[in-house]
């Protein structure tokens, strides 16, 4: 089948933003291997222009055009995964879905929801954060942290879809908008199948992209790390993580295990397919 997120990509994707707040489709999904079974992660997302344009649709040649400058950006938010924190065996036993993430254009949303300008250019980016149990361990926040971004994923940011065949495809694909389509299948351009576990096939470590094979060994890329490190985000990292101490933790017998720092988050470079085992 071919890849969802690809087929989009190819038309340039586009995702209503609305004041109330819309859900992304396709949904960003991603599966993770080679966390620490024992110790706690957090994953986040946020969005960050792709560049300082903003963009209009031109109807008779079917392409973006640029504009004009950008509007000034919106507020910086993150979006915490609303299983975060939790251990890695966790995460690594099924597929994680940001679901629960919508888009919006209003500004003074108290909502929590993701505050973007519409006609502007999106990647999203997908964060994964160890939490350390240890003390002072923000003096080496930049250790524990990894940002992964996938350029099939990028998106234009609209109040209502400017080309015809990106709304084809959003009806076709998307198995909540059965209502929305024609009584022939094969009418709609491209006719895939529903949306299942399916992402880019080749993940990106933020400011470097690895092509060498299955995974990202994100300690060799320390640097990396430092470099796309966020202030705004780890302070509202660690604020969310402190906010979540009356949660409290499970503690394991023989907790020096669990307290030593994760050697690395072996994170896959890949995103499976939908239908691969």
């Amino acid at each position: 089948m071919q890849a969802l997120w690809q087929q989009f990509d190819q038309l340039g994707t586009e995702m209503i933003v609305t004041k109330a707040g819309r859900r992304m489709f396709p949904t960003f999904q991603v599966r993770i291997s080679g966390m620490d079974p024992s110790a706690e992660y957090v994953l986040l997302m946020d969005f960050i222009p792709v560049d300082s344009k903003r963009y209009r649709y031109a109807f008779h040649s079917s392409s973006w055009l640029v504009a004009g400058r950008a509007d000034v950006a919106a507020p910086s938010r993150m979006h915490f995964h609303p299983d975060s924190p939790a251990r890695g065996a966790q995460w690594m036993k099924q597929t994680v879905s940001f679901d629960s993430l919508k888009l919006t254009n209003n500004l003074l949303d108290d909502n929590g929801h993701m505050i973007l300008n519409s006609m502007h250019r999106y990647q999203p980016r997908f964060h994964v954060v160890y939490v350390d149990p240890a003390p002072n361990s923000h003096l080496n926040a930049y250790k524990n942290f990894c940002s992964f971004s996938f350029p099939e994923t990028r998106f234009m940011a609209v109040t209502a879809y400017q080309n015809h065949r990106i709304t084809q495809l959003k009806i076709a694909s998307n198995p909540f908008a059965k209502g929305f389509r024609t009584t022939d299948p094969q009418a709609w351009a491209g006719n895939p199948s529903p949306l299942a576990v399916w992402c880019p096939p080749e993940g990106r470590a933020e400011s470097q992209i690895d092509k060498s094979g299955e995974q990202i060994n994100c300690e060799s890329k320390t640097s990396t790390r430092q470099e796309g490190l966020d202030p705004l985000m780890m302070e509202q990292c660690e604020l969310f993580h402190h906010s979540k101490d009356s949660i409290g933790r499970t503690e394991r017998k023989g907790g020096s295990s669990f307290l030593a720092p994760a050697p690395c988050l072996h994170l896959p470079s890949f995103w499976d397919r939908a239908g691969s085992s």
